[in-house]
């Protein structure tokens, strides 16, 4: 292979136009995290007050986390304090030995794993212990206790800053337990008295501004993938039974309880966007090994009947929405069940016009499990889906994994993210999910992928 050929105009200019797109995306995430500490900074002093000093930090996936500590740092506000509340995605040793005092409310993901913003923690920070001699700490841990690792991530937390010389103490909370965060309210009034901060004269009701719960009629359900090896994927739609349809966007999820297990509610992506004047979940009906169905995808799947009506409460996906990605292109990859999340983004995106959208989606056969393949085809077709990638995992020739399509397809999207666009996963954590970022890694680099996760242009909802 000779060196002329190598080195053609036509390669030189692409490679130019690479590097200056490389450039590009390095200053757009420069930027974009100077304005993000910027606006952390300015939301963080909530109290310009004399009183004592706190940090609030959170590390949140689906925003309950969050949620919990902008309310902590709302009755800390009203005790006096002056309170910094900051994502642990911004936080760095040195900031935290500033603070005499501080709360941590952190969730625990799939097997004990540290949410997707605590990544950078977790490898620049977790392994040396800070120097916090005399510094007081409380976490909360939220988990769900179905898992092995229930709230590791949290007591990992609690391990480090103890070996920082902090006075620590940890609680945990199962499935966001309505008792244990009233609790935790208290529990805050009380060490705001303990610091040195005015009394609470009233805990509100309200404390955590509860999200929008809503009586829905199931009007159908229908199985997805019959003669599918894996287990039965249904669509049910549900209409409200009030007639007035509620508000949600693109990437949101709806909380239910099964009748069983009142206490034990289940999230679940919304597929449809609101103009569909209809509320649709893609729900697999999981089997336990001693062969019974999950509580949750047993009802809704096979007890529920068409005309019940059941509680849904919509909640707020801030950390999947597509917020300011929605003027960039979007690389969507999922499988499954997940495909309802990456699903509502794009309906909202051909809605408002928008094609530069790519779809990996990963499923067992195109024989059985070609779900939504009509809509995604035609979407295709007209050009409101600019590209779509299927792969098979049990095809009879050419078996792969959505992984394996990045690897095949890794200039373009080398080409896609030096363009701008951010990348949504949705779908199974365990092979999925840790294999598209292993993937990403190695064709992005780590850095820049972390980097893309603080500027929010790497959203992921793994299960």
């Amino acid at each position: 292979m000779s060196l002329d050929w190598v080195l053609t105009p036509q390669r030189l200019a692409w490679a130019a136009a690479l590097i200056l797109g490389y450039a590009a995306l390095c200053w757009g995430i420069a930027r974009a995290t100077r304005r993000r500490n910027a606006a952390l900074a300015q939301e963080g002093a909530l109290s310009a007050g004399d009183g004592p000093s706190v940090l609030v930090v959170f590390a949140s996936q689906t925003g309950q986390a969050e949620s919990i500590a902008r309310a902590t740092a709302r009755t800390l506000t009203q005790c006096g304090f002056r309170v910094s509340l900051q994502s642990i995605s911004q936080l760095s040793a040195a900031t935290l030995e500033q603070y005499p005092r501080s709360l941590w409310m952190l969730s625990t993901t799939g097997e004990g794993d540290a949410p997707d913003q605590a990544l950078g923690f977790v490898r620049q920070l977790l392994p040396a212990a800070p120097g916090l001699q005399a510094h007081q700490a409380q976490v909360l841990a939220l988990g769900d206790r179905e898992y092995q690792q229930f709230c590791s991530f949290g007591l990992a937390v609690q391990d480090w800053l103890a070996a920082g010389g902090a006075q620590v103490q940890c609680s945990c909370i199962d499935n966001l337990n309505a008792g244990d965060l009233k609790l935790w309210q208290q529990q805050v009034a009380e060490l705001a008295a303990q610091w040195g901060g005015s009394a609470v004269q009233a805990l509100p009701r309200d404390w955590l501004q509860p999200p929008v719960s809503q009586q829905f009629r199931l009007q159908n359900r229908s199985m997805l993938n019959p003669g599918s090896e894996g287990g039965p994927l249904y669509l049910l739609d549900f209409l409200p039974v009030s007639g007035v349809m509620p508000q949600w966007q693109s990437g949101d999820l709806v909380s239910l309880a099964p009748p069983a297990q009142a206490d034990k509610p289940r999230d679940y992506s919304i597929a449809s966007i609101v103009s569909e004047q209809r509320l649709q979940l893609m729900v697999r009906l999981s089997a336990r090994a001693d062969g019974s169905v999950g509580a949750a995808s047993g009802w809704l799947c096979q007890n529920l009947a068409l005309g019940d009506s059941l509680e849904l409460t919509l909640r707020e996906h801030a950390a999947f929405r597509l917020g300011e990605n929605a003027e960039r292109p979007l690389i969507l990859i999922g499988n499954g069940s997940g495909l309802a999340g990456l699903l509502s983004h794009i309906k909202a995106r051909v809605e408002a016009g928008r094609c530069d959208q790519w779809l990996v989606f990963g499923e067992r056969s195109p024989e059985h499990d070609a779900i939504f393949n009509g809509q995604l085809q035609q979407w295709h077709k007209h050009g409101q889906l600019e590209r779509l990638d299927c792969a098979w995992s049990r095809h009879p020739v050419q078996r792969r994994y959505v992984q394996d399509v990045l690897r095949e397809q890794g200039a373009l999207l080398q080409s896609w993210v030096a363009r701008g666009a951010a990348i949504y996963v949705c779908g199974s954590l365990k092979g999925m999910g840790q294999g598209v970022h292993e993937a990403l890694e190695r064709l992005l680099g780590a850095e820049t992928l972390q980097h893309m996760q603080l500027q929010r242009r790497y959203c992921r909802d793994v299960y």
